[in-house]
């Protein structure tokens, strides 16, 4: 039997629209128009098609390496391995979990506690806060389909942000930013272990890859996913690759995250007591393809919130990325030049073009 062509409708009921809490983005009453006009036909390619079951992404334990990095003694048969087992999961996944890895479960705790606390305020509260230094940014103001449409919210903080402030509200921040200090100290300095070790299984120096990222540049973010009553069939990130090195992420047990792999959507089973690493498009770059940034996305919950924290590893604006070895399959570009043409592109296409722009 021909199915009928039905419509995803926005909630007609008032209950309906008092799902959402007074803290939530208005997304029904900003994007309803894209709601109505969405058929279910068009939902599964949005969400559903060629998701594999859940699977957990490759686990490399730390402790090890970590303790030769505080001695700077040469690498054992244990390091060895985990670093030889780093750099397989980069290439052929592009993402890879880590235990052990020495940012504290009390330092993790603590920052999604004052995370709730901030997304918790009023949404024109958050808005306004200029403690934050404007930092907060929600769904999509340029989506012109669900394709484009991300269902959620979060705080976009650079680390340069983060120092002392003047602002009024400040007080009332202070343990926030006091926390992301701490949060993002830490993940910095496990991204300068894990990309130090990353580029000498390509057989360059250490330090090489070291002098491309810069302290000013990189940021952490804050993300929030609220509970979606169109969900499965509503992303909470759109599909995209990291505009940056590498990124470092810990998200709590809801679940949601998915990655490209052969060509197919992989649900990556929640590890709260792990961080997840992926490869930025950048890493990508300089390691003439060896290791992968993979397009991943975010999945809402219908009943549910998720929450999640993520460093990003950047370049100063000027830097050139090179490569780690030639020939190069691109040409040399600096970070602003990759960022400039990423929202180039955006704006003209509503979507990311990326690392092709740059191919010779």
């Amino acid at each position: 039997m021909k199915k009928s062509r039905t419509h995803l409708r926005r909630p007609s009921t008032p209950s309906s629209l008092a799902m959402a809490a007074p803290h939530d983005p208005p997304f029904l009453r900003r994007y309803g128009s894209l709601f109505s006009a969405a058929s279910e036909e068009e939902a599964p390619r949005r969400g559903k098609s060629g998701v594999l079951e859940e699977c957990e992404l490759p686990v490399i334990d730390l402790r090890a390496l970590r303790e030769e990095e505080g001695r700077r003694t040469a690498r054992s048969a244990e390091t060895a391995g985990a670093s030889a087992e780093m750099a397989s999961a980069s290439s052929e996944w592009g993402f890879f979990q880590v235990v052990n890895h020495g940012v504290s479960g009390e330092l993790l705790e603590e920052i999604r506690e004052e995370q709730k606390r901030l997304f918790r305020a009023p949404f024109e509260k958050k808005e306004r806060w200029t403690a934050l230094n404007e930092s907060y940014r929600w769904g999509n103001p340029t989506a012109t389909s669900l394709d484009q449409l991300s269902w959620s919210e979060a705080f976009h903080v650079p680390l340069s942000n983060l120092g002392a402030h003047d602002a009024e509200e400040f007080a009332s921040l202070s343990g926030s930013r006091e926390a992301m200090r701490k949060v993002a100290s830490a993940m910095l300095e496990l991204a300068r272990i894990l990309s130090a070790v990353l580029a000498e299984n390509l057989g360059c120096p250490r330090h090489l890859f070291g002098e491309n990222y810069s302290e000013s540049t990189c940021f952490l973010r804050l993300n929030r996913y609220p509970p979606c009553p169109f969900s499965p069939n509503t992303m909470g990130l759109v599909p995209h690759t990291d505009s940056d090195f590498m990124t470092i992420l810990h998200q709590d047990h809801v679940g949601g995250l998915q990655l490209m792999k052969d060509s197919k959507w992989v649900s990556i089973k929640p590890n709260p007591e792990a961080l997840i690493v992926n490869i930025g498009d950048l890493f990508q770059a300089w390691s003439n393809d060896v290791y992968k940034s993979v397009q991943h996305r975010v999945m809402t919950n219908r009943k549910v919130e998720r929450y999640s924290i993520a460093f990003f590893l950047c370049p100063s604006y000027d830097s050139v990325i090179g490569s780690c070895k030639e020939p190069s399959p691109y040409k040399k570009f600096t970070f602003k030049e990759f960022r400039a043409q990423v929202q180039e592109d955006v704006k003209a296409t509503g979507y990311k073009v990326g690392l092709s722009r740059f191919l010779l």
